[in-house]
C-alpha cells in the first residue's frame, strides 16, 4: 500500500516514469538483498567448517602419534612381562617395581588420551551434523527465494512490456508539447517586446550601397576563378585515378580486374556529373551579383543551388571512400608490394579519410550560409561571422590535407618506380596524378589565402538596413529598394532637359591653345620623323657603299698577295745561279728597267680587272638582295593566306557560338519557368504540412486528455480492488 501511495504521488512529476520503474523493481530488489545476505551467511559457515576440518586434521595427526606411542609402550610392556616371567623365581626386585609404576603411569596417560580423543570425535560429529542441517535449510530457503524472485521478475517484465510503449509514446508526446509550448511562449514574448519597442523607422526603405555591390562582384569573380581551377584539378585527379585502377595491380588489357575495382572505376567515371555543377553553380551566383542588385545572405538565392551541388559532391566522396580504401588494401596484397609501399598506402588511406571529413565540414558551413535565403528571420543571421571564420580555417585544413596526400603519393610513386614489373603506362599515370595533386594543392592554397584576406569583408556589416531601424534586410525591402531606384532613375531622365551643344568661351580658348600647341608639336614631330627617316636612308646607303668597298679591298689584298708570291717565284728562278740572298736579289730586280716596265703593264691590267670584279660584286649583292626580298614576299603571302583561313574559321565558330547562345538562352528560360513552378509547389506543400501539423497537435492534445482520464479511472479501480481484498482478512481476524 505504501508503494502504491508513492507511485500515485510520483507519476504527477516530469520524471514519474523512472520512479515508477524503480517502485516496480522493489520486490525483486528485496529478493536480491535477502539472497545476498544468505550467500554471506553461507560463506561464513564454510569458513567455520574449514576451520573445524583443519582442527580435525591436527587431531587425527596427534591421534596417529599417540597410537604409535601406545604400540611402542605395549611392545615394551610385553618385553617386560616376558622378562618378569623368566625371573619369577628370583623374587621381586626394585627395578621391577619401578617398571610397574612407570607402566601404571603410562596406562593412566593412555586412558586420558583415549577419552579426550573420543570426546573430540563426538564434538566433530555433532558440529558436522549441525552444519549439514543448516546447509540444507539454507538451500531450501534459497530455492524458495529464487522461485519468488522469478515470479516477481515475470510479473515486472509483463507489466513493463505492457505499459512501456504507451508510457514512452505519451512521454515523447509530452516532451514535444512542452518544447512547443516553450517555443511559442518565447516567440510570443519576443513579439510582445518587439511590439512594445517598435517604431516607424523599421518601415523605411534602406539605401542602395553601390560600393558594396562592386566589391561583392569582384570577390565573387575571384572566387569563381579559384573554384574553376579546383574543378579542373578534381576532374584530372578522379580521371587519372580511374586510369590507374585499370593499370595496377592488374592490367585490364591483359587480365580482368577485380569486381571491387570495376565498381570503383564505374563510380569514378561519373565524377564529372558531380564536379562540373560546382563551377556552374558558382557561375550562376556570380552572374546574379550585379551593380543593380542587393547582395546579402538573405537575398542571394543562387547560393542555395551551389550548396546543393556541393552536397551532391560530398555524398559522391563519401560513396567512393570505402572503395578507395579497399582498392589500396588490394594493392597491399599484391605479390611485389613491399613494407614501405604498405606503410605509404596506410598513410594514403588516412589522408583520403581526412580530405573527405574536411569536405563534409565545408558542406556544413556552406549549408549554414545558404540557410538565410530560405528561412528569413527578422533579427538576421547572428552567427555569420563565426561561420565565415570557421570556413576560412576549414579551407586551410583542406590545403594541408591535400598537400600531405600529395607528398605521400609522390613517395609512393618513387617506390613503385623501383619495382621490377613497373610499366611505362603506370609511370605516366603516376606523373599525371602528381601533376593534378600539385594543381589541387596550389588552388586550395590560393582560395584559402584569398578567403583569409577578404575575411573582414565577409564578416563586416553590409551597410544594408532601414534607417533608424534594427534588424536584417528583408527580401521584400530589397525588392522595394531596387524598384524605387529604378523609378528615381526614370524620373530623373524624364525631367532632365536637353541642353544646346555649346562650349563656354574660356573653355574654347583653352581648347584652342591646346589644339595649337598640339598641332605645332605634331608638325615638329612629323618633321623630326621625316628627318630621321632621311638620315636613316642615307646611313643605309653609306653602309652599303662601305660594305662594297670592304669587299673590293679584300679582293685587292688577295690579288696583291698572289702577285707578290708570283714575283718572288720569278726572282728566285731568275737568280737561281747567283749567291746573293733573296732580299738583295729582290732589290736588284726591282731596280732594273725591265722589271719596272713589267710593273707598269701589270698595273694597267690590274685596274681593268678591279672594275670588272667590282661590277660582278655589285651584281652579286643585288641579286642576293632580290632573292631575300622574294623569299620574304612568299612568306608574307603564305601568312596572309593562313590568317585569312583562320579568320574564316573564327567567323564560323562565332556563328555557331551565337546559335548555341540562343539555344542556351531558351533553355535557361525554360529552367527558370520550371524553378518558378517548383517553388510554387514547394510553398503549397509547406502550407499543407503546416496545416497537418496543427491538426496533429490538436489531436495529440485530445489524446493526452483522454489518457489522463483513463489513468484516473485505472487508479480508482485499483484502489477499489485493494479495498475489496482487505475485507476477507478483517472477517478472518
Amino acid at each position: 500500500m505504501a508503494y502504491r501511495h508513492i507511485e500515485q504521488n510520483v507519476q504527477r512529476g516530469p520524471r514519474g516514469y523512472h520512479l515508477k520503474v524503480l517502485i516496480q523493481t522493489l520486490p525483486s530488489l528485496s529478493v536480491f538483498f535477502s539472497t545476498h545476505i544468505l550467500q554471506e551467511q553461507m560463506k561464513q559457515r564454510e569458513h567455520s567448517l574449514r576451520k573445524v576440518e583443519q582442527e580435525m586434521d591436527s587431531l587425527s595427526f596427534r591421534n596417529q602419534q599417540l597410537a604409535k606411542r601406545v604400540e611402542l609402550l605395549q611392545e615394551e610392556l610385553a618385553t617386560s612381562q616376558a622378562k618378569g616371567q623368566k625371573s619369577k623365581n628370583k623374587g621381586d626386585s626394585p627395578s621391577q617395581q619401578g617398571l610397574q609404576q612407570t607402566q601404571s603411569v603410562f596406562d593412566e596417560d593412555l586412558q586420558k588420551k583415549i577419552q579426550e580423543n573420543e570426546r573430540l570425535h563426538i564434538q566433530f560429529y555433532e558440529a558436522d551434523e549441525q552444519h549439514r542441517q543448516q546447509e540444507s535449510q539454507l538451500k531450501v530457503q534459497l530455492e524458495e527465494l529464487e522461485r519468488d524472485r522469478e515470479q516477481h521478475q515475470a510479473i515486472v517484465d509483463g507489466l513493463t512490456s505492457k505499459y512501456m510503449d504507451t508510457i514512452e509514446r505519451l512521454q515523447s508526446a509530452q516532451a514535444r508539447l512542452e518544447v512547443k509550448s516553450q517555443t511559442l511562449e518565447r516567440e510570443s514574448n519576443e513579439c510582445r517586446v518587439q511590439t512594445e519597442e517598435c517604431d516607424y523607422n523599421s518601415l523605411n526603405v534602406p539605401p542602395h550601397n553601390k560600393r558594396h555591390q562592386l566589391k561583392a562582384r569582384d570577390v565573387a569573380g575571384q572566387a569563381l576563378g579559384f573554384v574553376q581551377d579546383i574543378v579542373v584539378a578534381l576532374l584530372n585527379f578522379h580521371s587519372y585515378t580511374e586510369q590507374r585502377v585499370h593499370i595496377y595491380p592488374l592490367d585490364s588489357s591483359i587480365e580482368p580486374i577485380s569486381p571491387l575495382n570495376q565498381k570503383f572505376s564505374q563510380y569514378l567515371h561519373e565524377n564529372a556529373a558531380y564536379v562540373r555543377p560546382l563551377e556552374e553553380g558558382l557561375v550562376q551566383l556570380h552572374q546574379s551579383i550585379t551593380e543593380d542588385t542587393v547582395t546579402v545572405l538573405e537575398t542571394v538565392g543562387k547560393l542555395k543551388g551551389f550548396a546543393d551541388h556541393f552536397t551532391s559532391y560530398t555524398h559522391f566522396l563519401q560513396k567512393i571512400l570505402p572503395y578507395q580504401l579497399k582498392s589500396l588494401e588490394e594493392e597491399c596484397r599484391a605479390p611485389l608490394c613491399t613494407s614501405s609501399l604498405i606503410s605509404k598506402n596506410l598513410e594514403l588511406q588516412s589522408g583520403m579519410k581526412r580530405i573527405t571529413s574536411v569536405f563534409d565540414k565545408l558542406h556544413s558551413y556552406i549549408i549554414l550560409l545558404a540557410l538565410p535565403s530560405e528561412l528569413y528571420h527578422p533579427t538576421g543571421l547572428t552567427y555569420s561571422s563565426a561561420v565565415f571564420t570557421q570556413l576560412a580555417a576549414c579551407l586551410h585544413s583542406l590545403h594541408d590535407a591535400v598537400k600531405e596526400m600529395s607528398k605521400h603519393y609522390s613517395q609512393k610513386a618513387g617506390l613503385e618506380q623501383q619495382l621490377p614489373t613497373v610499366t611505362q603506362k603506370l609511370c605516366t599515370t603516376n606523373e599525371c596524378l602528381l601533376a593534378s595533386l600539385g594543381m589541387l594543392t596550389n588552388s586550395t592554397d590560393k582560395i584559402a589565402t584569398f578567403f583569409s584576406n577578404n575575411l573582414d569583408f565577409f564578416t563586416s556589416s553590409t551597410g544594408y538596413g532601414p534607417r533608424g531601424g534594427v534588424g536584417a534586410l528583408n527580401p521584400l525591402q530589397a525588392e522595394s529598394m531596387l524598384g524605387n531606384k529604378k523609378k528615381a532613375s526614370d524620373y530623373m531622365q524624364a525631367i532632365r532637359k536637353p541642353r544646346a551643344e555649346s562650349v563656354p568661351y574660356r573653355e574654347a580658348l583653352l581648347n584652342r591653345r591646346v589644339l595649337t600647341s598640339s598641332t605645332e608639336s605634331r608638325q615638329g614631330l612629323t618633321q623630326q620623323v621625316v628627318a630621321s627617316q632621311e638620315k636613316i636612308a642615307r646611313l643605309e646607303q653609306e653602309k652599303e657603299h662601305w660594305l662594297l668597298e670592304t669587299q673590293l679591298g679584300r679582293v685587292r689584298l688577295e690579288k696583291e698577295s698572289q702577285r707578290i708570291q708570283d714575283l718572288e717565284t720569278q726572282l728566285s728562278s731568275a737568280l737561281g745561279g747567283g749567291g746573293g740572298s733573296p732580299a738583295s736579289a729582290l732589290s736588284l730586280g726591282l731596280g732594273s728597267p725591265a722589271l719596272t716596265s713589267l710593273d707598269d703593264g701589270e698595273l694597267e691590267e690590274r685596274g681593268v680587272g678591279d672594275e670588272e670584279s667590282r661590277e660582278q660584286l655589285i651584281k652579286t649583292h643585288y641579286m642576293a638582295r632580290v632573292g631575300e626580298l622574294t623569299t620574304q614576299l612568299q612568306v608574307s603571302d603564305s601568312k596572309a593566306v593562313n590568317f585569312h583561313a583562320e579568320c574564316r574559321a573564327l567567323a564560323k565558330r562565332l556563328a555557331l557560338a551565337e546559335k548555341s547562345r540562343e539555344t542556351l538562352t531558351e533553355e535557361v528560360k525554360l529552367a527558370n519557368q520550371n524553378i518558378t513552378r517548383l517553388q510554387d509547389e514547394l510553398a503549397t506543400t509547406k502550407r499543407s504540412y503546416k496545416e497537418q501539423l496543427s491538426m496533429m497537435s490538436d489531436h495529440l492534445c485530445s489524446m493526452n486528455e483522454t489518457l489522463s482520464k483513463q489513468r484516473e479511472e485505472i487508479d480508482i479501480l485499483k484502489l477499489s480492488s485493494k479495498v475489496q481484498n482487505k475485507v476477507p482478512l478483517n472477517t478472518l481476524w
